[in-house]
């Protein structure tokens, strides 16, 4: 199914599907008692009460361009529903480094993706978290932090740890709920574009892409 346009966000065209089995009903039920049990004992960590939905998690999906080299880093997949849509997307498993902090999703994506890269451990301490890991510059790096939880000096701190273990100009995606961005749109250092409302999901919600130049 194509890629609907954006006015404003750069999108690569999906390259041929993956095969890869569907999250059945009944692990999606699952999934969303996990997040809730989650957000109840971990309010500030795990920041939704539900997983990324499906046209969510094929929209951050969509700005990840498969042809180019290096792994794909994803911070705080939660049970796994952007990464799902990172397979589907092209991208071998083989390729992703999934940091998570809830020692349980850890588990759950071990078990549903074993071919990826599974870290427990502090997305906003990407540096040491990664060291001896990603020995190659990463081609997008995509993020389901909450990341308003975090001071904006943190935040910052955090993107530009990310751009410097990626490609020039690859992009650090990072989905929101708010209507304001979640890292400041105008800087000197990066640039920012957003996608559409994705009106599908529930909450509705918007992916913000950071580049640096």
């Amino acid at each position: 199914m194509p890629l609907p346009r954006r006015s404003r966000a750069k999108a690569i065209a999906v390259t041929s599907p993956v095969s890869h089995p569907r999250p059945q009903k009944r692990d999606i039920l699952e999934d969303e008692a996990r997040f809730l049990r989650s957000w109840f004992e971990r309010p500030l960590v795990t920041g939704a009460v539900t997983p990324s939905g499906r046209m969510l998690a094929r929209t951050m999906a969509s700005y990840v361009d498969p042809r180019l080299t290096g792994p794909v880093i994803e911070l705080g997949p939660g049970t796994g529903p952007v990464t799902d849509a990172l397979v589907r997307r092209g991208i071998a498993p083989e390729r992703l480094v999934l940091v998570e902090y809830n020692p349980d999703f850890c588990k759950l994506l071990r078990r549903r993706f074993p071919k990826a890269t599974v870290l427990q451990g502090d997305a906003y301490d990407i540096r040491a978290t990664l060291a001896g890991v990603v020995d190659e510059p990463a081609c997008a790096t995509i993020s389901s932090l909450p990341l308003f939880t975090k001071p904006l000096e943190q935040r910052l701190d955090l993107l530009s740890a990310v751009h410097d273990l990626m490609h020039p100009d690859a992009p650090f995606v990072q989905f929101t709920y708010a209507v304001v961005p979640p890292i400041p749109a105008k800087s000197t250092t990066y640039t920012a574009s957003r996608s559409n409302k994705v009106w599908l999901n529930l909450p509705p919600a918007r992916v913000w892409v950071y580049r640096r130049p």
